[in-house]
């Protein structure tokens, strides 16, 4: 977990204290969002991911969160946008740390997984 964090934090330009922050509400997005069989595979090759998800899963993203609630339905991307807007993290920043985590997934988990995650959530793509 430690690695991600520092790769997260090094690509988007933020300290490590924001990196985690973003990556744990990431992954309680994912969890709730996400295929179960491959996020079970990305939780577990990362350790220390469950944790974070469960720090983070209960974190609400203010009124950009709402707004994103209200023209999402269930919330999907747009209110996941707006979690890590609230956390303070710019567009630019959160496909940074979109990006690097992703890329990190894809190291441990596999590509077969990690495709499977983007393929069944809708717009997530344009983020990672």
């Amino acid at each position: 977990m430690e690695e991600l964090l520092t790769r997260v934090a090094a690509a988007a330009g933020i300290d490590e204290n924001l990196a985690r922050k973003a990556v744990g509400i990431i992954l309680a997005f994912l969890q709730k969002e996400g295929p179960a069989g491959e996020i079970g595979q990305l939780m577990a090759a990362l350790p220390g991911a469950q944790e974070l998800a469960d720090a983070e899963g209960g974190a609400k993203g203010g009124m950009l969160g709402a707004i994103g609630g209200l023209m999402g339905g269930g919330g999907g991307v747009m209110a996941l946008g707006g979690q890590l807007m609230g956390a303070g993290l710019s567009m630019g920043q959160i496909q940074s740390v979109s990006k690097e985590m992703f890329a990190v997934g894809r190291e441990k988990a596999g590509e077969d997984a990690m495709g499977a995650i983007v393929g069944a959530i809708p717009g997530l793509g344009q983020f990672v």
